[in-house]
C-alpha cells in the first residue's frame, strides 16, 4: 500500500519540532548549569584602604582562584555605603553583581539613617564570614596615651578633638562616639568634631596627617599602620587580646558594653538569587575560607574567620541591626535628613 506523502512529511515535521523543543529544553537546562559563563562583578561599597576593601579583596584572591570565570572587584564608594549598596540591589538576581556586605552597609546605615534609599528586605545574605573588632588609635607621636587621656582632652576643650570615619552612617561614625561615652563623655555628639571621609583609608590617613585626632575602627584597618607604628592603639573592644595590638581590652578597662562594637564582612545579593547560584557561592565561600594563605592574612589582621549559614547570617545581622538602632536612638545620632 501506498502511504500518503502529506501525512510523512507531518510526521517529519512534528519529530523535528519535538526533537528541536528537547534541544531548547536542553540548552536551557545545560546554560543554568553552567554559572558562571561571564564575569562576575563584586562591589566594595566603600574606598580603598579600608576595613571592606581589604576584607573583600583579601577574599577575592582564593575566590579568584576557584570561581571558573575572572571576578571583578570594584569600589562604589559614597554616601557611607549606601551608593555600592543600591547599585547591587537594583542589579539582575542572577548572580553576576554581588557585593562585599558590611556592618556599615546593613546595619549601622539602616539604624541610623531615616532616609536610607535601601531596605535590608532587598538584599540576600550568602554568608557572613568575618568579624572583627574595633579599636581607637591616635598617630604615634600623639601626647595622648591612653582613653583616660582622650576623654580628659575632650572634656578640658570641647569641640576641639575630632575623630574620622568612613562617613555619615558607618560603623566608625558610631564608634568614635560610643567608645568616649562609655569613657564619660555624656554627649559625643555636641563634644566631638565629627570628620566624615570617603573609606576607612582616607580616615585613616586624616589621623596620620593630623587632621584627625583619632580613630575608632576596625583593627583590620589599622593593622599595617599599628605594625609601622604609625598610629598606636588606645584601646581594642574584645575581651580578649588582638595579635599585633599592645592595648589593653575593653574588658582589661572595665568596660564591658564595648563587646557589643564589632565589625564583619559577608558576601550579598540583590533578593531573588536563584537556589542554585546560591548554592554555588556556598561552595566557592567554604573553600576560599578555609585557605591557609587567606586564614594567616586576616587573622594577623586581629580578624576571626566564622563562615554562617545564610540563616545564621540573617538572624546575626538582625541582632545588629537591633544594636545599633538602640545605641542610636540613646545617643541621638539619628539622621533625619
Amino acid at each position: 500500500m501506498m502511504k500518503d506523502p502529506g501525512r510523512l512529511r507531518r510526521a517529519a515535521v512534528l519529530g523535528l519540532a519535538t526533537l528541536a523543543a528537547g534541544m531548547s529544553a536542553f540548552a536551557v537546562s545545560d546554560a543554568r548549569a553552567e554559572y558562571p559563563d561571564r564575569p562576575i562583578t563584586l562591589v566594595i561599597a566603600y574606598g580603598p584602604g579600608g576595613a571592606t576593601d581589604i576584607s573583600g579583596r583579601s577574599l577575592a584572591v582564593p575566590l579568584g582562584k576557584i570561581i571558573p570565570q575572572p571576578l571583578l572587584v570594584v569600589n562604589r564608594a559614597g554616601a557611607g555605603g549606601a551608593t555600592g549598596a543600591v547599585s547591587v540591589r537594583d542589579a539582575a538576581p542572577d548572580g553576576y553583581t554581588m557585593m562585599v556586605s558590611r556592618v556599615g552597609t546593613h546595619t549601622v546605615n539602616p539604624a541610623m539613617k531615616a532616609t536610607l534609599p535601601y531596605k535590608l528586605a532587598e538584599f540576600e545574605e550568602v554568608g557572613v564570614y568575618e568579624i572583627n573588632p574595633v579599636a581607637c588609635a591616635v598617630k604615634e607621636d600623639s601626647d595622648i596615651k591612653s582613653m583616660d587621656d582622650l576623654v580628659a582632652k575632650i572634656k578640658a576643650a570641647p569641640k576641639t578633638v575630632s575623630y574620622s570615619s568612613s562617613g555619615v552612617g558607618s560603623l566608625l561614625h558610631i564608634a568614635g562616639a560610643m567608645a568616649v561615652r562609655e569613657f564619660g563623655v555624656e554627649n559625643p555628639v555636641e563634644e566631638l568634631i565629627h570628620i566624615p571621609l570617603k573609606g576607612g583609608g582616607a580616615a585613616a590617613t586624616a589621623v596620620l596627617a593630623g587632621t584627625a585626632t583619632f580613630i575608632c575602627t576596625n583593627s583590620s584597618a589599622l593593622a599595617s599602620f599599628v605594625a609601622n607604628k604609625q598610629l598606636r592603639p588606645l584601646m581594642v573592644t574584645t575581651k580578649e587580646p588582638v595579635p599585633g595590638f599592645e592595648a589593653p581590652t575593653a574588658a582589661d578597662l572595665g568596660k564591658p558594653n564595648l563587646h557589643q562594637l564589632v565589625g564583619w564582612s559577608g558576601i550579598g545579593a540583590p533578593k531573588g538569587l536563584p537556589a542554585e547560584v546560591t548554592e554555588k557561592w556556598r561552595g566557592w565561600m567554604k573553600e576560599a575560607t578555609s585557605d591557609k594563605d587567606f586564614l594567616e592574612t586576616m587573622t594577623k589582621r586581629g580578624s576571626v574567620i566564622q563562615l554562617m549559614s545564610p540563616e545564621e547570617s540573617a538572624a546575626f545581622i538582625q541582632k545588629q541591626y537591633e544594636l545599633f538602632t538602640k545605641l542610636v536612638n540613646d545617643l541621638g545620632m539619628r539622621v533625619e535628613g
